[in-house]
């Protein structure tokens, strides 16, 4: 919701103009636009469609190379309505999501941020991200963590592209002006542990071993991957419980030694839907990032109909009604990552269930092809 429109008299826009020169502003003239009766945003419901996105990350593999400057091959998600503002580098105004592309024999130098990066791998295999020392192969659906200011860099031991999906919020650091950056004084850092040594060590964040101190990393993180074998027992287990009326039977990835987000910034979680399961609409301040892992369906936001299918991308922004259908005869899973835990830490988050439980489909959404 924006500022109504007002008419100043003559003397009065004279006066705004005056105390401009003073780098002063009147209150009257902006307060509608800036503290609204709801949550407002220039970011916009999207669809990106994974046939789109794939051919292009592909075809970068002939004209680009992971090298310093550069740092990484990534095509990022751009929200419409944040580009039309001129914020770059945004699927939300708090979260980016880009698609990142390893050849085999390549390596992504090692650095660091203070920007929280989590990945989730869409296809591929034999590649890895080394994250302080440990070196982690990816495979398809797993969910690997980056913690902020950690040195890391990826390789690629294989033979076919490796892709994956990079979350980072990147948007609300360079809103707030508090990025870093380092790049490590060789490509590679030293590797410290065996192979996927937290994934053994912590037992796919369940148990703790004996002997680790409670505290033992506090954060970030002490489990840097979370396999998507693990992740699928998980959710075949919650299955077996009544599905939450929102969210379908939803997982959020766990920090194992405080309970809370895996990364302290980023709410990263797995949902899944059943054949035939239609959710009820909700909305909430935190947005999200939606990536379709497997299956077919749809969401709708705000009454427009979103039509997905497996590999596609699609944007929740702030205080959207949303649900989701998995129209197919397979199960449906969605991976996402949200701005949950930053909204919470500062009092924010607020949920609103819709008033007659679904939504009436007034548009559907057609995606770029």
């Amino acid at each position: 919701m924006g500022a109504e429109e007002h008419t100043w008299s003559p003397e009065l826009e004279a006066f705004h103009e005056e105390i401009e020169r003073y780098y002063l502003g009147p209150l009257w003239a902006v307060i509608q636009g800036v503290i609204t009766k709801e949550p407002a945003t220039d970011a916009v419901p999207y669809l990106w469609k994974w046939s789109v996105i794939r051919e292009r990350v592909l075809r970068s593999g002939e004209l680009v190379t992971p090298e310093r400057g550069g740092e990484r091959r990534v095509i990022y998600l751009e929200n419409p309505g944040l580009k039309a503002k001129g914020i770059p580098m945004a699927a939300t105004r708090t979260l980016y999501a880009g698609i990142q592309l390893l050849l085999p024999g390549e390596v992504a130098p090692s650095h660091r941020h203070i920007q929280g990066a989590i990945r989730f791998i869409l296809e591929g295999e034999k590649a890895y991200t080394t994250v302080e020392g440990e070196k982690v192969y990816m495979e398809k659906g797993d969910f690997i963590l980056t913690p902020p200011w950690t040195w890391h860099d990826h390789g690629h031991e294989g033979t076919e592209p490796m892709m994956w999906m990079d979350g980072l919020d990147v948007p609300l650091l360079d809103r707030l002006k508090v990025s870093f950056f380092e790049p490590y004084p060789e490509d590679r850092h030293p590797v410290k542990y065996p192979p996927n040594y937290s994934a053994l060590r912590y037992a796919g964040g369940m148990m703790r071993p004996v002997g680790a101190r409670r505290g033992e990393g506090g954060y970030p993180s002490s489990l840097i991957l979370y396999t998507w074998e693990q992740t699928q027992r998980a959710l075949d287990r919650l299955s077996e419980l009544e599905a939450d009326p929102c969210d379908g039977y939803a997982l959020e990835y766990i920090n194992p030694n405080n309970g809370e987000s895996a990364d302290a910034r980023i709410g990263s979680w797995i949902q899944k839907l059943a054949p035939g399961m239609h959710t009820q609409a909700h909305r909430h301040v935190s947005s999200a990032v939606y990536h379709v892992k497997e299956g077919r369906g749809y969401t709708v936001i705000n009454g427009e109909r979103f039509d997905w299918e497996a590999g596609d991308f699609f944007v929740v922004p702030p205080w959207a009604w949303h649900e989701h259908v998995n129209t197919g005869e397979t199960e449906a899973y969605l991976f996402s990552i949200n701005d949950r835990p930053v909204m919470e830490k500062l009092g924010l988050e607020r949920e609103e269930a819709h008033p007659t439980g679904w939504q009436d489909v007034v548009r559907v959404f057609e995606p770029l092809r």
